[in-house]
């Protein structure tokens, strides 16, 4: 009577264990494998994992489209690539990468925080089909600037005609490109600066976490040079399969992202001051403006098309418009 009275108590533990400490693949993307931050970040966010009753197992990649592909294969029960390519799945959260809808990183650290925030749970998750998925967390990559191989291309009217690299699935980017007369050549994350480096373009846009891993000083050479004005705020999502997570767990995740915003800014903060000076080049006030109007009318474009995300491009503009109130912009209507 007492040994089988042990062996139902050794039982009911086992499954109680199973339901608390659910197991799930989470397939990881970062340029730098292992070895790159992205990658360490959700090594931490593994961890604290166990305390909401999740057991991790992270898979590396360096190949975005293979993280995607193995996730649509059922290979992986979460994902966190770049959300260029996670908009996909969830439009709300992905659309924080509006091109020039974040300018500055005290903008983008508000803007991730705003969506994370528990008033937006419904808004970040979403069903697909037969599945239902949800944002479990958003991490800052950076402001991408625009790399010239030539100083000379220090205006718009001089980037006509240009070969500009761009990832093919970001439609965002073909249109951008497009409007300032440059010529999209079609490129995977793995391979664009590659393509920099060698000169099969001219120009390329990136954040500063590519600049040292991926030498992008090569492509550079004596001639090149980092136009400073941000063209667009890079993130990763983490996007879970709901089902195969405990309940609750997606306010817990994102909670933990919350808290972990502060550290990935000073991160990113000090990857952009390690850009030497010798390579920054400012534009006039003119072209900026130039700029910002190209990435406006095509930020409004793209909305209307159901790229962007609606209320997320109404956030964003009055973040803009509170930091900087007489912005052209602000006594606009259209976002």
């Amino acid at each position: 009577m007492k040994k089988g009275f042990l062996i139902l108590s050794a039982l009911a533990t086992l499954i109680t264990s199973n339901i608390l400490h659910a197991k799930a693949d989470v397939c990881v993307f970062d340029l730098l494998g292992k070895s790159g931050e992205s990658y360490k970040l959700i090594e931490e966010w593994a961890l604290a994992s166990k305390n909401w009753g999740t057991d991790v197992n992270l898979i590396a990649y360096q190949d975005e489209a293979k993280v995607e592909q193995d996730f649509k294969a059922g290979k992986c029960d979460a994902f966190y690539m770049t959300s260029m390519r996670a908009r996909a799945y969830n439009k709300f959260a992905g659309s924080i990468d509006a091109i020039g809808g974040v300018p500055t990183n005290d903008i983008a650290q508000k803007s991730i925080s705003y969506v994370l925030d528990k008033r937006n749970e419904k808004r970040l998750i979403n069903t697909m089909g037969k599945e239902t998925f949800e944002v479990a967390g958003i991490g800052q990559i950076g402001s991408a600037y625009i790399f010239v191989r030539d100083k000379s291309i220090n205006s718009l009217a001089r980037a006509e005609g240009k070969k500009f690299a761009v990832l093919h699935y970001d439609y965002a980017q073909k249109i951008m490109v497009t409007r300032i007369g440059a010529v999209p050549v079609m490129s995977e994350i793995s391979n664009f600066i590659k393509k920099f480096n060698q000169a099969e373009v001219d120009i390329v846009a990136a954040p500063a976490y590519a600049f040292k891993p991926l030498e992008i000083y090569k492509g550079l050479g004596t001639q090149g040079a980092m136009i400073n004005f941000p063209v667009v705020n890079v993130t990763a999502d983490l996007i879970i399969r709901k089902n195969k997570f405990p309940e609750g767990f997606g306010m817990q995740s994102r909670s933990w992202f919350v808290k972990q915003l502060p550290k990935s800014f000073a991160m990113v903060k000090r990857m952009e001051a390690e850009i030497p000076a010798k390579y920054r080049m400012n534009l006039s006030k003119e072209d900026q403006v130039k700029y910002q109007k190209i990435l406006r009318e095509g930020r409004i474009d793209l909305t209307k098309q159901g790229i962007y995300d609606q209320t997320m491009m109404t956030v964003l503009k009055k973040a803009r418009c509170t930091v900087e109130r007489t912005n052209f912009e602000c006594s606009l209507s259209g976002e």
